[in-house]
């Protein structure tokens, strides 16, 4: 079935293989995977009255199943109770990059980053306008990055391109000599320069011509971008797709639903079969007021459709969410089950597959969070910064930056009173400082 549906969607034989890959994983996470299907699910037979198989219809029931297990992951990494807290020794530098954060959504910025990025990269710009901090996230699927060999995680340059029709390039007050004809549009990040080029046509022959008027000087001494690989298990330009496991079972699942739902419809709805000879010779109209006539030797039924049926596609598709949900370590978890309230150590121990997935998330993007804190630092160097409408004072490019992160579940009052009576004990003994209590009970 998968590979039926990405036979049928459309691609650009112009572009890398690894744009089509990434393409089809974002149709996966939008939920737009079935559009490129020619029928609807309802739809059993074309113009031409041929029978229309399953695999031609788009289901009439779509499961997010892929953007359930991405929202719950992201829930563990960059929403407002455990967004991490950069940390140095330097108070003003850390005061300075907290100011700045909150002023430019950098927690907005890596939790889209973190989402876009789940179908395997993703890039983050960071732009100095009016001495103010910007992010800006950046799709890596017409991206293509160059690494320094001798600093690989380092970058050299970053090139977007791809084609675009030439009306819409018109449309942007590009000049554009054809508008119904098809364009490539460049531009290339380096280390001194955001780089644009003239729209050049699809059969021209030569290197793109700079355009002067859009290309803009930054001269910070690095590529603005940072490159985030997804999780491991990649190539050295994309991470793994933190769904690409479960989109199997995920087509199985909403195909399963739509039959079942499909199902219930001729349940509501039964087919009257009349066996010959038939009693009338009007026109035969069903319902409960109606009396149904037929001879002594003819026969009528309704063609209903057992409810044990829709029950076990039920009980089919509830063991197929576990199976994906445990292939990519997702939140098997179901209130359902849930009796009381639990304490933060047991909701950790019945989400630990997902933990695992955020505690892996959380390597890669806090690595990028942690870049582009320094790349802030080393822009201050150049450029005079402001966070809240005030200067930010000189920042130490070479300032020590590390993360601290929260609790992946916040600790209940019992778990509260547990640790001050251990911290207590540990101070009448001997074993602790007072200071040394205190500042363990503040810790997130």
């Amino acid at each position: 079935m998968l590979a039926t549906i990405a036979a049928l969607i459309p691609s650009d034989p112009s572009l890398p293989p690894r744009a089509q890959k990434l393409a089809f994983l974002k149709r996966v996470l939008d939920g737009t995977l079935y559009d490129a299907l020619p029928y609807e699910f309802h739809e059993e037979r074309n113009a031409a009255g041929e029978y229309i198989p399953l695999r031609q219809r788009r289901p009439s029931v779509r499961y997010p199943l892929a953007r359930i297990v991405v929202d719950d992951s992201l829930s563990l990494m960059f929403s407002d109770g455990h967004f991490p807290t950069l940390a140095t020794p330097h108070d003003e530098t850390r005061v300075a990059l907290a100011d700045i954060a909150a002023e430019s959504g950098l927690n907005q910025a890596m939790a889209e980053a973190a989402l876009r990025g789940s179908i395997g990269s993703v890039a983050i710009q960071l732009r100095v306008l009016k001495s103010r901090i910007f992010f800006r996230v950046l799709d890596t699927q017409h991206l293509t990055p160059v690494f320094d060999p001798e600093e690989p995680d380092a970058l050299l340059s970053v090139t977007e391109r791809y084609r675009v029709r030439g009306t819409d390039l018109a449309a942007q007050g590009h000049a554009i000599a054809d508008p119904g004809a098809s364009y490539w549009f460049q531009r290339v990040w380096d280390a001194e320069a955001e780089t644009w080029f003239l729209p050049q046509p699809l059969d021209a022959d030569g290197p793109p011509v700079p355009d002067g008027q859009r290309t803009v000087r930054h001269a910070l001494g690095f590529v603005p971008v940072v490159w985030v690989r997804n999780l491991p298990g990649g190539d050295d330009i994309d991470g793994a797709c933190t769904f690409r496991p479960a989109i199997e079972t995920a087509i199985e699942i909403d195909y399963q639903l739509s039959q079942a739902g499909r199902g219930l419809k001729y349940s509501s709805d039964p087919l009257l079969l009349i066996r010959e000879p038939a009693g009338a010779d009007n026109e035969l109209v069903r319902g409960g007021g109606n009396a149904l006539v037929v001879s002594e030797k003819g026969d009528a039924k309704l063609l209903e459709i057992g409810g044990t049926a829709a029950s076990a596609v039920i009980d089919y598709v509830r063991c197929l969410r576990e199976m994906a949900l445990e292939g990519v370590h997702g939140n098997r978890a179901s209130a359902d089950r849930i009796a009381a309230a639990q304490s933060g150590r047991a909701l950790e121990l019945m989400n630990q597959g997902l933990i695992w997935l955020a505690d892996n998330l959380r390597v890669s993007y806090g690595r990028a969070m942690l870049q582009l804190a320094r790349m802030i630092l080393r822009a201050s160097d150049i450029y005079p910064l402001t966070a809240g409408g005030e200067p930010v004072p000189p920042l130490d490019a070479t300032a020590r930056l590390s993360l601290v992160w929260p609790r992946w579940y916040p600790p209940s009052a019992a778990e509260r009173e547990a640790d001050a009576r251990t911290l207590v004990a540990l101070v009448e003994a001997g074993l602790m400082t007072r200071e040394a209590a205190a500042v363990e009970l503040t810790l997130p």
